[in-house]
């Protein structure tokens, strides 16, 4: 069985030694960034000789959310909007915003797809709220109202499906009230579990039944104040899997952010034994990775049954071409004002 951790690689080739790790260390599957992008051939070459490393169709996952979070930018991949734009439509027009995101999510999922990749780390369902550190969230939200951010992140979800695509929400159980960036310290919630029940966790809970999850690094004071939620048994079983109700895969955000504390292997080892399903590290570090995956253990019983669950809710992907999800998407958009 393969170990319970995603990997991400150094550049845009697959060197010899990293083909050995990964064939080695048999990692679940893989994430990829910026670095790793450079041309639509190269990419698809890349992701090829990532499941050839270990042998099987690995799922391959890429943070292409839209706006100021995309690994795919022009001029070889479309530039897709940030969630805001979508929430901004919604005020004007929701049924035209939740087909248009819906398009959006499509696109996105085909355009990943010609290289290969198969799961999209969207969408944001985390609230964009008022006092928030706003290059955490911000416009990568759909919107401050969590009703609104259900209908249109469930929109976003049947789009990345309807691609190809296996969709991951995150940040659970909501990463909206983060004052700090988690990339670079530990962000401490302090609301009381009332509001995060109304508000933050209901996003969530609204799309519990969908395939992936991914985990925020943050502390909230209500369900635990000594453990961000990554690391948190007590965050994990009582709000996410509980309060929520998420019993899909659920993934760590990246252990190499400055939130988390401690050597590496421990922040996935603590991770893992607080119920995340899969650990992730994705800066492609060699020696960090080796590390890792000297602690990390075989995925466990539980969280296979979870992966083949989540893969029984694939689909064929959609066979229209991109470019009419994208007439959709920029009609829809052109009625917003221009910023």
């Amino acid at each position: 069985m393969s170990k319970a951790i995603l990997f991400g690689c150094a550049g845009t080739v697959l060197s010899a030694e990293e083909r050995g790790f990964f064939r080695d260390s048999d990692p679940l599957g893989f994430i990829l960034f910026r670095r790793n992008c450079d041309t639509p051939a190269q990419l698809a070459t890349l992701v090829a000789d990532l499941r050839d490393a270990v042998g099987r169709a690995a799922p391959v996952m890429i943070d292409q959310e839209g706006g100021r979070v995309a690994r795919l930018r022009p001029p070889h991949w479309p530039a897709f909007p940030a969630a805001g734009r979508f929430g901004a439509l919604a005020a004007i027009d929701p049924a035209a915003a939740e087909a248009a995101v819906r398009a959006n999510a499509t696109a996105i999922a085909l355009t990943v797809g010609a290289a290969g990749i198969d799961v999209v780390a969207a969408p944001v369902l985390d609230l964009d709220l008022p006092g928030a550190d706003r290059t955490v969230v911000g416009d990568r939200a759909f919107s401050g109202d969590p009703g609104l951010v259900a209908r249109l992140g469930r929109a976003a979800a049947e789009g990345f499906l309807d691609g190809g695509a296996m969709p991951v929400i995150k940040h659970l159980p909501g990463h909206g009230r983060s004052r700090v960036d988690s990339h670079v310290a530990l962000p401490l919630v302090e609301a009381d579990l009332d509001t995060l029940e109304r508000t933050d966790f209901a996003p969530f809970r609204a799309l519990a039944d969908l395939p992936w999850g991914m985990t925020g690094h943050l502390v909230f004071t209500a369900l635990d104040p000594d453990h961000p939620v990554t690391q948190s048994p007590t965050a994990i079983r009582d709000a996410v899997r509980g309060r929520i109700g998420f019993d899909g895969v659920l993934c760590s955000d990246d252990l190499s952010m400055g939130a988390l504390a401690g050597p590496l292997p421990e922040r996935a080892r603590r991770a893992l034994a607080a119920g995340c399903d899969l650990a992730l590290h994705c800066n492609g570090d060699l020696a960090e990775m080796r590390a890792i995956a000297a602690v990390v253990l075989a995925i466990g019983p539980q969280a296979a049954a979870r992966i083949a669950r989540a893969e029984a809710l694939r689909r064929p992907a959609s066979d229209r071409p991109v470019a009419d999800y994208l007439d959709l998407v920029g009609e829809a958009l052109g009625r917003l004002p221009s910023a």
